[in-house]
C-alpha cells in the first residue's frame, strides 16, 4: 500500500507546554489546540488537557492529548513540524508506504528546517556573545566607580551594585587573574589604564 495524499492516518499525538505565568500556560495550550482544529486536513477527535503543574524551576507546565485523523503524509509532517509533538503514535493503516518522491520532500522540508534552526542558534549566541561583552564592560565601569569612592570590599562592591557575591566575586577574580583589576588585602581597584570607562 501506498500513502497516497488523500489517505486518511489516524493518530495519537501529546504536545506540551512550558512557560510563566501560569495563566499564559493555561491560555496557550488552548490556542494551540484551537489551531490544530483549524488546519485544514486535521480532524481532532478526542482531546484531552492536561492540569498546569508547577515544576522545581518555578515555570508552569501542562500538554494536551489528541486523537486526530490527518489526510496524507505531507500533513502530518507538517503538523510535526509546526507543533513539535513530544509524542507520536500512528494507529492506522497498520503499514504505510512512501514514495521515494514523498521520502525526498520529507528530507528536504526537515533539512530547511534544521538549517533555519542552526540559523537562529548562531543568531542567539552572537546576541549572547555581544550581550556578554557589553554586560562585562557595564560591570567593569561599577567596580571602577565603586572603588574609586572607596566602596572596595567584595562586601561593599556586592551592596552597592546589587550584585551575588559568589558571582561578583568570580567575576572580580577573572579581573585580577586578567590583570584589569588589584586585589590588596580585602580590597579591590581596577589596575591603572584598564579601565573601560
Amino acid at each position: 500500500m501506498v500513502a497516497q495524499e488523500k489517505e486518511m492516518i489516524r493518530c495519537r499525538a501529546i504536545i506540551e507546554i512550558l512557560g510563566r505565568p501560569k495563566e499564559h500556560v493555561e491560555e496557550t495550550i488552548k490556542l494551540v489546540v484551537e489551531k490544530i482544529r483549524q488546519t485544514e486536513n486535521i480532524s481532532v477527535l478526542k482531546e484531552a488537557i492536561a492540569p498546569v503543574t508547577p515544576n522545581e524551576s518555578s515555570l508552569f507546565s501542562t500538554f494536551v492529548e489528541l486523537e486526530m485523523v490527518i489526510k496524507g503524509i505531507s500533513t502530518l509532517i507538517s503538523f510535526c513540524f509546526d507543533h513539535m509533538p513530544s509524542s507520536l503514535e500512528i494507529e492506522k493503516p497498520e503499514e504505510l508506504m512512501i514514495r521515494n518522491t514523498q521520502l525526498s520532500g520529507i528530507f528536504n522540508d526537515l533539512q530547511a528546517k534544521l538549517h533555519n534552526v542552526d540559523m537562529v542558534a548562531k543568531k542567539l549566541r552572537m546576541e549572547g556573545d555581544a550581550l556578554t561583552r557589553s554586560l562585562n564592560t557595564l560591570m567593569q565601569n561599577m567596580i571602577a566607580i565603586l572603588t574609586s569612592i572607596g566602596k572596595a570590599s567584595l562586601e561593599d562592591l556586592s551592596k552597592f551594585s546589587g550584585l551575588d557575591g559568589g558571582l561578583l566575586k568570580k567575576f572580580l577574580d577573572s579581573l585580577v587573574k586578567d590583570g584589569k583589576a588589584i586585589k590588596d588585602g580585602e580590597n579591590y581597584k581596577m589596575a591603572q589604564g584598564k579601565r573601560s570607562l
